[in-house]
């Protein structure tokens, strides 16, 4: 009696009662009507456009996450540029007004003097007399203007006018209770003081150097 090899089979292999193998059974077709194949079709390009959708959102998050954090990495080093630049044009804008206040000066070197007596009329109208130090080039110009200054505010007083030597610059006035100077370099210094304190103390904090604009 010749014995068969032995036969493999897999877990959708059937048996008939006797143990054999039985043969398979034909699977019927199965047939979709054109609605029911146009309702898949579509439920699975539903799906699919969903899927391409949330891939899409989270790579947009991902994006501005990165986009934030870019940000908050260089907003440290925007303001440091900012105050530079805020600095800079500071200490330019200082340059140019120190550059324009010597050649008023050179113009103009009683304006000063008549513009602090004017300033003190009612601290020295009472005063009887007012003494004057000033640079001995501008002596006699003082004198004058400030006989003009005296009468115009009403002042009765003697006016004196003592050069001084050691004056290149500014003056000093005298009116016995109170005494006034004027130092144009150390007016100069404390201005670019004032304002080293001010951007110091404003540091990185400043306000936005382009403000947005109203619509």
């Amino acid at each position: 009696m010749t014995q068969s090899s032995p036969r493999k089979f897999a877990f959708d292999t059937v048996f008939d009662g006797a143990g054999d193998v039985a043969s398979a059974p034909v699977r019927p077709k199965r047939l979709f009507p054109a609605e029911e194949v146009e309702q898949i079709r579509a439920q699975a390009y539903a799906e699919g456009e969903r899927a391409a959708l949330r891939s899409m959102q989270a790579l947009q998050a991902q994006a501005l996450a990165s986009i934030a954090d870019s940000c908050r990495q260089a907003l440290p080093v925007l303001a440091e540029v900012a105050h530079e630049h805020r600095t800079g044009s500071a200490g330019l804008a200082l340059a140019c007004g120190r550059a324009i206040a010597d050649v008023a000066l050179d113009r103009f070197p009683l304006a000063p003097l008549q513009a602090a007596v004017e300033a003190l009329a009612r601290e020295i109208e009472t005063a009887p007399r007012l003494v004057v130090t000033c640079p001995p080039d501008l002596a006699d110009g003082a004198a004058k203007a400030l006989a003009e200054t005296a009468q115009a505010i009403g002042y009765p007083g003697q006016i004196q006018v003592r050069p001084h030597m050691s004056l290149n610059a500014g003056f000093t006035l005298d009116f016995g209770d109170g005494a006034a100077s004027f130092d144009p370099q150390a007016a100069a210094e404390r201005v670019a003081a004032a304002l080293t304190a001010a951007l110091a103390a404003e540091g990185l904090h400043a306000e936005p150097l382009v403000r947005g604009g109203d619509n």
